[in-house]
């Protein structure tokens, strides 16, 4: 986890959705767009897909060391999706929380509820399809589900796609550059709002 620290505290944003909705390549265009960001590398207990690295895109663990982590309340949120397990370290977080970066935490919406729960301040942003006929033919042209498991996707991002009023931003990535400037903007508002809150009379400073 890298970024260049910010005055005051920094900010959690959660983005989150379905599979094949384009979470991992808009969140390294926004990387590309916005300076001072730090990403959480979330641990999993899948194994990596073709190009994954462990401890840049996941830190890929087994079942028992995500147990130890677990019963030892390390987790700042952990879900199983799709068979397998995922989790947030909260120290790491809140770590680059209090050196003022602006964290990044792309998991899915089952954690994003946790995470609201425990850090009520965080920033929720949803990223939606531009319909489920894109969503499919995004999860099918990805060629790393069988049919079986890519109708168990879709059913599951049918499910989650009702949980999209509960965020606090939503964001269709129906164009790469639109949807990642329109990431950008949600950013700059948060960045702007707590720098006028930490500079007016009475703020912290």
């Amino acid at each position: 986890m890298t970024g260049k620290v910010n005055s005051g505290k920094g900010t959690l944003f959660v983005i989150s959705g379905p599979s094949g909705v384009g979470k991992g390549t808009l969140r390294k265009e926004l990387f590309r767009k916005v300076p001072g960001l730090s990403y959480s590398v979330s641990c999993t207990t899948r194994k990596p897909r073709q190009g994954e690295q462990d401890g840049i895109d996941y830190f890929f663990i087994d079942e028992k060391t995500f147990e130890r982590h677990l019963e030892a309340g390390e987790f700042l949120e952990w879900a199983e999706v799709h068979g397998n397990r995922y989790g947030t370290l909260e120290k790491t977080v809140r770590d680059s929380l209090g050196r003022g970066c602006d964290v990044i935490l792309e998991i899915d919406v089952q954690g994003a509820a946790q995470v609201k729960k425990r850090m009520p301040e965080a920033v929720l942003i949803f990223i939606a399809p531009p319909g489920e006929e894109e969503l499919k033919r995004r999860l099918s042209e990805r060629g790393t589900e069988k049919k079986r498991e890519l109708l168990k996707r879709l059913e599951n991002a049918r499910k989650e796609l009702e949980e999209s009023d509960k965020y606090d931003h939503i964001v269709v990535n129906d164009d790469l550059k639109r949807a990642s400037e329109e990431l950008a903007e949600i950013i700059a508002f948060y960045r702007d709002k707590r720098k006028r809150n930490t500079f007016s009379p009475g703020g912290d400073s």
